[in-house]
């Protein structure tokens, strides 16, 4: 895992000192090593730092160039199937002079050309220059594990891993995008290509931009696609079995192929479903496998260990247990100023503590992340499934005034007041946003400033929705392109790579991904009493018997009880009653705390206003 920065630029640069220092401010993405590559003419400028997982010697450092000095790339990330692309360029005529899957992306864009990147299955943002035509390709993975900002302005193209790569350019301005933090205060997080800085978009997942130095022209397309489900599979008298088996080959496979590495691999095992299949496929593919688990101390509730252990006994796994430390609000700063963007998820303290601890003993880790979308293990699948027969047969017109009546009479937290807002939806072409922070009255209210405020997140969000007819598949596909690219994955990549972590995640192959879309129908994944249903049938054939399925944990904190009272409570009021600093209604944000400590569920809505004054005042942007 790495950093890379960039920039191409219509005519010589006399400054180029901001490409090393902003290269620099991800050195916890790559702490091993660094380097730098200019064009000769002096217009194109290649950074990267690097963590060293394949080839650990001097020939995998980047930027690489090809044997011609006529390509020059950087690289962040795995392509977990360069053996395979590397023995068929080799078969080609192809020579190679390093064992790393950075060159096989290099001569399998001189075999291909463009169309290379479809071949590669891995996690990566790379940039690839090619001096022979004077173009920049650019490319994000399927999922979209690996994050990639860039900023087209003035005859400029930059790019970086981490946003603040890009603002150590003295000549970028720092001003804030409404129509992204529209979203954010609704959302929790920023979706899509938009970011919080105006100027600047995220490339998506699964999508390339190649960049023409002639003439500044750019072009950005979507090299895959989610696959419609095959409806032939509802009416195979056999699909149950021939599913399962391929869910086994598959995620068989994929844990074996991510287990590769030169330095050593471990496992992430929380000891639910996701994290222990994970397990029982990597002991498969080799016999020294270690698993870690993270005690949280004072916090018993939160405490695994006891359902990872049984895993690591009946694997016989070299299974190591980390006492995390107490977990204390002075690390909010530094989370806001790790994150680039902030996003409405508190979970990101703990996964930032465990990867600290598991750096301790490995450099790389695999993770559950993405079985949840694939497969359908949300909560909230079944509570739709629910909502649609048992209230959908209610007049819409009668729906929509008590969705309406629950903004005005319901206090912003009161439990089940989303739900309720819920109900003026179409069951039938439509999706509520049950993770909807602030809606859009109290959005604007919160505001101090409302002469230019806009209010998109809603149309912006319904774009997303995909028209299909199946709840269920509208559903996950929602939230596989939306909260698991935006949340789980920017949390997953900036906590772990604070720690220079490479945390990978065999669920999201995308052979597991198309599987997944394309031939497990709705009714093996989620019903309106079961979840995950051909997932937990494949624990059942080859977890112990004594394996709870029934159990969904996940990372989190007691935030709430937190913000009863104590140093917790007194930071965030700090924070948000900064009369001369604060970005919002004073009035507004007494409210949410005031609801709080009645027992409204307002404290992951104050986290977000907290980590978005911190990240506002860090990198000093303006309104």
């Amino acid at each position: 895992m790495c950093g890379i920065i960039g920039i191409l630029n219509k005519t010589p640069l006399q400054d180029r000192s901001w490409l090393s220092k902003g290269r620099d401010t991800m050195t916890h993405r790559g702490p091993d090593s660094s380097g730098e590559w200019w064009s000769k003419d002096g217009r194109v400028g290649l950074g990267h730092r690097r963590l060293s997982i394949i080839d650990l010697s001097p020939s995998g450092h980047q930027p690489m160039q090809d044997a011609k000095n006529e390509l020059c790339i950087v690289f962040n990330g795995e392509i977990y199937n360069y053996i395979e692309i590397r023995n068929k360029l080799i078969s080609k005529g192809h020579q190679f002079k390093s064992k790393s899957d950075t060159e096989v992306i290099l001569e399998g864009y001189l075999e291909w050309g463009i169309d290379c990147i479809s071949k590669f299955n891995g996690m990566f943002a790379f940039a690839l220059f090619d001096s022979r035509n004077k173009t920049l390709l650019i490319a994000r993975d399927r999922a979209g594990e690996k994050p990639l900002f860039y900023s087209l302005e003035n005859n400029s193209l930059c790019f970086s891993s981490e946003l603040k790569g890009l603002m150590s350019n003295p000549n970028f301005n720092r001003y804030l995008d409404h129509e992204a933090f529209d979203c954010y205060l609704s959302m929790g997080f920023v979706p899509g290509e938009l970011c919080l800085l105006k100027g600047v978009k995220k490339l998506p997942p699964a999508h390339a931009l190649i960049y023409d130095l002639n003439n500044g022209q750019s072009k950005v397309w979507c090299y895959w696609e989610l696959p419609e489900l095959d409806e032939s599979v509802n009416i195979n008298q056999n699909v149950e079995s021939d599913l399962l088996e391929e869910l086994e080959q598959l995620l068989e496979d994929s844990v074996k192929r991510q287990l590769v590495a030169d330095v050593p691999v471990g496992i992430l095992l929380s000891g639910g479903v996701d994290s222990s299949l994970i397990t029982a496929m990597a002991t498969r593919a080799t016999p020294n496998v270690k698993t870690f688990t993270v005690c949280f101390p004072n916090y018993g509730k939160f405490d695994e260990s006891e359902h990872a252990r049984l895993i690591a006994k009946h694997f016989k796994t070299e299974h190591i247990e980390l006492q995390a430390s107490e977990i204390s609000v002075d690390l909010l700063p530094m989370l806001a100023k790790q994150f680039d963007e902030p996003m409405v998820d508190s979970s990101m303290i703990p996964m930032h503590l465990v990867s600290q601890l598991v750096r301790k003993h490995c450099k790389v880790a695999l993770g559950g992340d993405g079985g949840d979308e694939l497969f359908g293990g949300y909560g909230h699948y079944s509570r739709l499934l629910w909502l649609q027969k048992k209230l959908g047969w209610m007049p819409e017109g009668f729906r929509k005034i008590i969705a309406k009546s629950s903004s005005f009479l319901l206090p912003i937290g009161f439990k089940g007041r989303n739900w309720l807002q819920s109900l003026n939806t179409d069951f039938k072409s439509e999706l509520p946003l049950i993770a909807n922070y602030f809606d859009n009255k109290t959005r604007k209210r919160l505001m101090c400033d409302q002469s230019n405020w806009k209010l998109v997140a809603e149309d912006i969000r319904n774009g997303s929705i995909p028209k299909n007819e199946d709840l269920l598949q509208r559903s996950t596909r929602v939230d596989f392109e939306n909260y698991l690219v935006n949340d789980i994955l920017v949390k997953v990549d900036r906590a772990s790579m604070l720690n220079s972590l490479e945390i990978r995640a065999p669920f999201l192959d995308y052979r597991l991904i198309e599987f997944a879309f394309k031939k497990v129908p709705s009714h093996l994944k989620s019903t309106i009493d079961q979840r995950k249903i051909l997932l937990k049938k494949l624990t059942s054939k080859i977890l112990p018997a004594n394996f709870d399925q029934s159990r969904k944990q996940g990372f989190s904190i007691p935030l709430a009880s937190w913000l009863q009272s104590g140093p917790w409570k007194k930071y965030f009021q700090e924070i948000l009653l900064d009369s001369n600093n604060s970005f919002f209604n004073r009035n507004e944000v007494s409210k949410l705390l005031e609801g709080q400590s009645k027992g409204r569920s307002n404290s992951e809505r104050l986290f977000s206003l907290v980590l978005f004054e911190l990240w506002q005042k860090e990198y000093n942007v303006s309104w």
